[in-house]
């Protein structure tokens, strides 16, 4: 599990907004690219060329969950 610490550091690698954990993955906050990382192992996959884009509604629904 990552800890708040690290979330608080971390940020997306495209577009330096800040991350929320959602289940196994983190979620760019920033709504152009709505990227998703996964997490491998208790690791975040942080490479851009293996995020998921999400679509917009489903991006909404996630920042909705968290308070976005």
């Amino acid at each position: 599990m990552i800890s708040e610490e690290l979330l608080s550091i971390m940020c997306c690698p495209e577009t330096k907004a800040d991350l929320v954990l959602d289940g196994n993955f983190l979620v760019s906050t920033d709504k152009e690219t709505r990227r998703r990382y996964r997490i491998e192992n208790d690791i975040p996959v942080m490479l851009i060329d293996e995020s998921e884009v999400l679509s917009p509604e489903e991006w909404v629904e996630i920042m909705k969950r968290h308070g976005r």
